[in-house]
């Protein structure tokens, strides 16, 4: 238990369902205008989430009380005929105001925590190559290009062995 003069702990973060009561509120989500041609904006990854069903797992990120990103994975899908299944992470939207901050660390971390709950070894993530873009994230946290395209996007795995 904590005394008055112990420093209170931070709200927790934490990844929430998207639901009628936040739907709202997440469909205002914006990234800086300068990222805004790397990532699909919310209503677009919730309108896939929707035609994609349980391959789909989109959840938001929220400091406390405070929404400040969204995270949309996939589970095991087949890209091309002979591939074995992917798991990874699809879409990454961290609020302007709240980006650098490790919240995007944070929602990427759960992803990989869910995948490896699913028995996945691997995490995947596609984004769009060039400067300004999230490259320098990724290889932060551990990813390593795999040399593949999809799509136009560089395609990078974390093994999670």
């Amino acid at each position: 238990m904590s005394t008055p003069t112990e420093a209170s702990p931070l709200p927790a973060l934490r990844l929430e369902p998207v639901t009628p009561k936040n739907i709202d509120a997440a469909l205002q989500l914006k990234v800086r205008p300068d990222q805004e041609h790397l990532v699909a904006p919310v209503a677009k990854s919730l309108a896939e989430a929707y035609a994609y069903g349980e391959t789909a797992w989109p959840r938001l990120v929220y400091d406390g009380e405070r929404l400040v990103g969204f995270v949309m994975a996939f589970f095991d899908v087949v890209f091309q005929p002979g591939d074995q299944p992917r798991s990874g992470l699809w879409r990454l939207n961290i609020a302007a105001d709240s980006q650098s901050r490790g919240y995007g660390r944070f929602a990427v971390e759960q992803v990989a925590a869910e995948i490896r709950r699913r028995g996945g070894t691997r995490v995947c993530v596609t984004y769009v190559p060039g400067e300004g873009g999230p490259a320098g994230f990724y290889a932060r946290l551990g990813f390593r290009p795999t040399g593949e395209l999809s799509w136009e996007q560089e395609v990078a795995e974390l093994d999670l062995a």
